[in-house]
This record gives structure tokens, sequence and C-alpha cells, in this order.
């Protein structure tokens, strides 16, 4: 979990099924940001510091009546490998960025 603006706000990144890198020779990174209103959260990843293009989810209604959304990013299991730094980024209406970094060790298992 995140602060931003002095209150908690979620925008964590997630390591999807570890699986894939042994038999697809890919790692697929998934970054989730909730506790938000329509159009208020924009995702987005770097990797090393460039930014990379990725799949977002629309908002999706949560029962708190606030709204979450996702990215998702895969690499080739060398760049997965090689790279010093990836993390997400989420933007809310115009507030300081959220940055979520991932590293492999949280993958591993």
């Amino acid at each position: 979990q995140l602060t931003q603006g002095g209150s908690e706000e979620d925008a964590s990144p997630v390591c999807a099924e570890t699986a894939e890198i042994s038999s697809k020779k890919t790692a697929t990174l998934v970054c989730v940001a909730s506790k938000g209103f329509p159009s208020d959260w924009s995702l987005s990843w770097k990797v090393d510091g460039s930014s990379r293009s990725q799949e977002s989810s629309a908002g999706l209604l949560e029962k708190d009546g606030l709204y979450s959304w996702s990215s998702s990013l895969t690499l080739s299991e060398q760049e997965w490998m090689e790279s010093v730094s990836v993390s997400c980024e989420a933007t809310r209406s115009g507030q300081p960025a959220l940055t979520a970094h991932v590293t492999r060790q949280q993958c591993s298992e």
C-alpha cells in the first residue's frame, strides 16, 4: 500500500503465475490501482527508466463504490532477468505519481 496526499491508496505490482517464465519464456507483471473514481487513475510501466506500452483494464466498480484498474506488462525471460528496474506508475487526477517497483525476488516463488 502506498500513500498519496496524506491518505492511503492502493497501487501495487504483483506477479502473475511464475510458471509462465519457464514454459513460455516470458514474465507477466500486473499492477493494480484501487479506491478511485471513473477516469481517476492512469497506469504506466517503466523498464530501466524507459516507458513501455501495456494493456490497461477499464475501471471496475467495487463494493465500496470506488473503482479499481489493472495493467499488465509482459517481458521476455531475457529482458526480465537482465532488467535493473521495473516499475508501475499510478497517476491520479494530476496528483503526484505513485511508483511501485517490482523485483525478481518478489516473483521467484
